[in-house]
Order: C-alpha cells, then structure tokens, then sequence
C-alpha cells in the first residue's frame, strides 16, 4: 500500500514535469478574441439594443455546440457585442429561439442547468482558475457566482449588477451592466487583457454553446476553454468603493422543553472596502444569519459525522482561499466551526454568537492572492462553550498557466475558565498545498502536508496526500492517497477520523454512440472503482469496497448512474450499532469483529425540462451482518415560472438478525417555492425525521424592495415526530418568529 502511495508521488511528478511545459495561452485565448470598444454614449439598460453604439461595435457570433455534441456550430443563434464607459462593463445579447421558454423560477440564483439562459464568464486576471459567473433567463432572472479551481462556481456570492430583457416571438434580447465596482482586476500598463466567453443554454432544442468551444464532458464556466477580450483602451479605474449594510432584528422565541422564551430586538451591519480594485475587505459586526435557508435533513446511517456546505453569505467571496485545503473529505479550514454548533440534547445545528470579524481577501497581482480571516463569538452557556477566537491566513502563488502553490495558517484560541466544559486552550493547523492542472484543462494534480499544533503536543499529527487526475471526453481516471495522524486536530477543519491511510482509484471509459442510437442516448460509460482504508491504530485494512460503474446520459438531459454491483468490508474499531439508536437492551456490533456484504445502488434523474421531473436513488442489499433497503425520491412539479412544488422522502430499512436492534428510518418534507415576482418570494417546507425525533416547519418570506436589500420574515417551528416516554408526539419544542431587515449603502 505504501508502494502505491510512491506511485502516486511518482504520477504527480510526472504530471508536474508535463505542467512545467505548458504554453502561458491556451488555445482558445490565442484563436478566440474580441475587442473592446469604449463608448461616450449613455447606455439605457431597458433591453432595446438601438443605441448608435450597439450599432457600430463588432458582432461576436458563430457560437460551437458543446452539448449533445461539440463537432459542430450551434442550431440556436446567439449574437453578442461588447462595450463599456467609465463605470459599467456592458454586453448585449441577441438569442433565438422560438417563445417556449424553459425557466425554473423568477427566484434569483435559481439551479442551474434548469433554465433557458445566457451566461458570461469573466477572469480578468486570467489565471485559468478564477473568474465571474453571471447569467440572466428569458424572464431576466439573474444568476451570479464566483468561479474557483477553473471551473467550479459558487453561487452564494451576491453583488450588483443591471440588466433587462425584452421578449420576441423568435428570440430574447438582453442587455447587462456590471460595474465595475463589482468586478475584482487590475489594470497593467501596456495591452491589457481578460479571459471571458458567451455561453447560451437552449433547454428547447437541448443544446449548450458557447463562443469559445467548450469541449462536451466539461462544464460550461470551465476557464481553460475562454477566450480573449481585448481592452484597446485600458479599463477605467474602479474607484472607491464602499458598501455599508446595516440590520436591524426583532425576534421572539419560545422553548417549550425546557419553558424558557425570550423577545429581543438587535441591530448589526456588514461593511464590505475595496482596498483595492482587485483586494476585498469584510467587516461584520454581531452578524445574524437567520434569513439563511436551513440545511435539508439526511438520515445518518454512518460512524461519522456529515458535511453540510456553506450558506453564509459573509464567508462566501474567495472562499476557496480558505476552504479548498487538503482532500475533500478532510479539511483543515471548515467556516461552519464558525458560529454553528451541533447540539448534542436536540440533534441540530445551533447558533454561536458572533461578536464580530474581519475578512480580507482578494489578489495582490496576477501571481499573488492572499486572504485573512478574524473572528470572536461569546460564551453559550446552554453548552458550555467557550468564547473563541478564530484566526486563519493564506497565501497562494500562481505557477505555469493554471497551478498554484499555497499556505494556510489556522489558529483556534479557547477562552478558558471554569464556566467552560473541558477542552483545549488553542488548536493550531500549518499547511502547504501544491494544486497542478496543465494548461489544456485533462491533467490535474495536487499534493499537500498538513500539521496541527496543540498542547502537550503528540507525534502523529500529521495529514499529507497526493492525487492525480486525468479527464477527457472519452476517458477519465483518478489515483488519490491520503494519510491522517493518529493525532492530527484541526478543529476549525471538518475532519471525521483520524488515524488512517487512504487509497482510492476510478476509472471510466466514455462512449458516444454513432448510430441510430445516438439519437436516444448522448454517451454512456462503464467503470470501476476502489476505496480501501488502512488504520495506523490497529495497522490492519478497516474498510475497503469496489464498485462497477454504469452510467448513461440520454439526449433529453435524463441520467442514470448505478453501482450494480458493490463489494463492502468493514472492521470495526470500536462497538457499533448500525441503526445508530444505541438504544439498552440491545446487541451491539462488537470490536474487532468484520462484515463483508453486497449492494446494489442505483440513481435516476429524469427529464427536468418538463413540467413534472423527479429523481429515485435506491440501495439494497447487504448491510454489516442484516440487510438494507432504501429509496429516496424527490418528485417536483414547476408552475412556470411562479411556483415549484417538491416532495421529498427518504426511507431505510435496516433489518438484523434477533437480538439486534431493527430501524425504519423516514425523512419526508414536502417543500413550496413560490416566487411572485422578481423580487418576491415564499419558500415552506417539513422536514419529519424520525431518526432525531422531530418535525420541522420552516417558512421564509422575501421582499428584495431595492437592490441587494430585503425584509425577510421567517418562523420556524420544531415538534417531536415520536413519542418518547411520556405521550409527547407532535408536541412542540420550540417555535421562533423573525424579522429582519437590510440595506445596502454604496459609500
């Protein structure tokens, strides 16, 4: 096993080696480019394209199909052009395509993939890695993210922007401002250039295009494919910017378990300073995060903890300065440590105060970026944690075209006293990560080394990995080993175990069908994979599976993935009961006793285009030493554009010999989208999880009455779904109301 760790060190040299060769402009940057004009005319952002400008400025057409297939140009029309003044970057857009529409919601940030849109991805460093996502429907539902690692695009960043669309029997016409304010670049001496590319999603003739060819396979905000936006005369300077977002909160909540409530009013405030156009700071000050939609339930049928993503909006920009260390499944920096935290009494995720924090992030020049994070929450005495400090910092450094190498330095410090539970006075984590991708977007790789610091400090506290990736159409595999030390802390990360060597492969042949076939089915794929975990504790094997791979991608956008067969091994470090009740009076798996068993899984997503979509995950077979069935069906109905309605539900049932506890765990929660405008909306769901014992009501209302300012109203209500002891089904724990209000100020 350690000689595959070599040869993963061995691949990733030789990765490292290709890389070093690699051209500073990617074939679409030299091929692709379109110039920049700049105009003394008032732009009207209304969606008439009639200004004398518009007229005059250079057409950028000849869209290339990407998706069903990339051989050829697109069969839907798109026409851009490009102009911009001393504030505003603007881009028109001519898309044709017949009145029938394909729109999710008018609710902003709606899941992509699911509409009719035209998109524009800028990196105006162009870096290959880091860019601007914004994207605008039919109905002119804007749509905006931050684009990390090449391609992936968080679209919990929100700023402001302009645009308006007007509606034609044949196509949609859009017109987009994007201050520059908004944006993060800097301007050099000499030619000034951008990464960009047009991108237009036509769910009625089931094709994607983009100006620069996007390869099929890729995602389509993918940097490596963009092309050159040249800048004839330079950008103007962004100039000061200054955003100040105060709050104000009155909410009243109740605890009918423990007969405590309390109304209170607060107030606080975000302040976001560019310090400079390319460098970002964010200021907060007794921040609240009660507008945040709450995380969707999931059944917990494994020894660890879940992993729940980010919603905050403060710790969103740049945040893949903080977040993208080590491996995916082992993370020395997690921002949910901040001002979340699980309460053991109830099963759910709780606030911490924060009293406030500071966040600077952004780039220092096209090699350079570099991101600081404070922040200080106070004492809960409900659990006895301590007021905390959190301080994190890191570099990175651009290398060749699209690599990097980074630093990271985590430091948690404890206020201790004799109020707190027991725990440590500081956790410390230092690492070094180096990110490889070549320069044509197949080859990736990364290698880190991880330490954490803490006290009486132990030897083992270490994680290191190594990953090599290759993807084409055609052809995708992955080598990735990691190890974590026996005594490896990082308690700012999201680290379920520890002590453990890790090594895992896939591999997938991709194949596109050319024959009558074709018309049915867009690719299909078989495969294996493998994942087996060595623990440094009791040197032996304690988990490992192997899988074969099936999937096929119809042309009307439906997949179906499966594992029809999965080979499983587990041994057991410590007693376990695999229905996670732990109740008296039942066996338990003991230590040092191992299952082998088979599964089957299975996934289905159907046509999302239509009206009526759903999606159907199943998994049964062997389960350590019983049997398990489950099913997990999300079905939806979309009103377009003014409502979508899910129901959820998910279903276990563990089954083991006598003597063992039994389990048939449920978690349904029907869910109403409702948006009655563009800047109106109304979301309710239930969620009843019987595994936690309870039932959640949450309704939110959200009025956007200006730009990137909104009155939220928001009750969330908890029951118990079982009864326990006493007779106390559907009775209630607790119940809040709150309603908060925000305004953005532009300094």
């Amino acid at each position: 096993m350690r000689n595959y760790f070599k040869l993963t060190i061995l691949l990733f040299s030789l990765g490292f080696s290709l890389l070093s060769m690699a051209q500073e402009e990617t074939f679409n940057e030299k091929n692709f480019r379109c110039a920049i004009t700049k105009t003394y005319e008032v732009i009207k952002v209304d969606g008439f394209i009639t200004e004398a400008a518009w007229v005059q400025s250079k057409l950028i057409t000849n869209f290339k199909q990407s998706f069903p297939f990339d051989t050829s140009y697109a069969l839907s029309r798109t026409e851009v052009k490009v102009l911009f003044d001393d504030k505003f970057l603007y881009i028109a857009a001519v898309c044709y395509q017949p009145k029938k529409y394909t729109v999710q919601s008018l609710r902003r940030d709606f899941t992509d993939g699911t509409t009719d849109l035209f998109l524009v991805s800028i990196d105006p460093f162009r870096d290959n890695l880091n860019g601007f996502y914004f994207a605008v429907s039919p109905y002119n539902v804007q749509k905006e993210g931050l684009i990390a690692n090449g391609s992936s695009v968080s679209f919990d960043w929100d700023n402001k922007w302009f645009s308006a669309v007007k509606n034609y029997e044949d196509r949609y016409e859009i017109e987009i401002a994007i201050p520059f304010k908004t944006l993060r670049y800097k301007i050099t001496s000499g030619e000034n250039l951008w990464n960009i590319n047009f991108v237009r999603n036509d769910l009625h003739r089931n094709e994607r295009s983009g100006w620069a060819p996007v390869p099929r396979g890729f995602r389509m905000a993918d940097q490596t494919f963009s092309g050159t936006l040249e800048w004839k005369e330079p950008p103007p300077k962004a100039g000061t910017n200054v955003s100040f977002i105060p709050y104000t909160i009155l909410e009243t909540n109740k605890d009918k378990v423990n007969n405590t409530g309390k109304t209170l009013a607060n107030a606080g405030f975000d302040a976001k300073v560019a310090v400079t156009p390319s460098l970002n700071l964010d200021l907060t000050m007794n921040p609240d995060f009660s507008q945040v939609e709450v995380d969707r339930q999931v059944t917990n049928l494994s020894r660890f903890e879940l992993f729940f993503p980010e919603r905050r909006q403060f710790f969103i920009e740049n945040n893949d300065l903080f977040n993208s260390f080590g491996d995916g499944s082992t993370n020395p920096f997690f921002s949910r440590r901040i001002g979340i935290f699980n309460n053991t009494k109830t099963g759910l995720a709780e606030k911490v105060p924060i009293l406030g924090g500071a966040r600077l992030s952004g780039r220092i020049n096209k090699d350079w970026r570099i991101g600081f994070l404070n922040m200080q929450t106070a004492y809960v005495k409900s659990d006895r944690t301590p007021s905390t400090n959190f301080t994190v910092a890191t570099l990175q450094r651009r290398i060749f075209t699209r690599s990097n190498i980074a630093f990271l330095f985590a430091n948690k410090e404890n206020i201790i006293n004799e109020k707190t539970r027991p725990i440590n006075q500081y956790n410390r984590v230092l690492g070094l990560d180096m990110n490889m991708a070549s320069a044509n977007g197949f080859w990736q790789g990364k290698w880190y080394y991880h330490q954490s610091f803490q006290p009486n400090q132990p030897k083992g506290a270490y994680s290191s990995g190594a990953l090599v990736r290759f993807s084409k159409p055609t052809l995708n595999f992955e080598v990735n080993n990691y190890a974590v030390g026996k005594d490896y802390r990082a308690e700012m990360g999201f680290v379920p175990r520890t002590g453990f060597y890790r090594s895992a492969s896939t591999a997938n042949k991709v194949f596109f069908p050319k024959n009558g076939l074709s018309k049915i089915i867009n690719n299909w794929s078989v495969g294996l994979d493998y994942d087996i975990i060595y623990s440094l504790f009791d040197n032996r094997i304690t988990d490992w599976d192997a899988n074969l791979l099936f999937n096929i991608r119809f042309q009307n956008l439906a997949q179906l993935n499966a594992r029809p067969f999965r080979r499983e091994y587990t041994y057991l470090f410590d007693d376990f009961d695999p229905t996670n009740k732990n109740q008296p009076g039942f066996l338990v798996l003991k230590e040092g006793t191992a299952y082998y068993y088979n599964t089957t899984r299975i996934n289905f997503n159907s046509n999302f285009r239509k009206p009526f979509f759903y999606n159907i995950q199943t998994r049964f077979g062997g389960y350590f030493n019983g049997k398990i069935q489950s099913i997990t069906a999300d079905i939806n109905y979309r009103f377009q554009p003014w409502a979508l309605v899910q129901l959820s539900a998910t279903y276990n049932r563990i089954r083991l010999p006598q003597g063992y506890n039994n389990a048939d765990f449920w978690i349904i929660g029907p869910r109403a989208d409702i948006t009655f405008s563009r800047s109106m909306f109304w979301t309710t769901f239930i969620q009843y999880n019987n595994q936690i014992n309870n039932i959640n009501i949450n309704t939110r209302f959200q009025w956007r009455f200006k730009p990137m300012s909104d009155l939220f109203i928001v009750y969330t209500n908890n029951m118990f779904a079982e009864t326990v002891g006493a007779d106390n089904r559907f009775q209630q724990k607790n119940h809040a109301l709150v309603v908060k209000l925000n305004y953005w100020f532009n300094l």
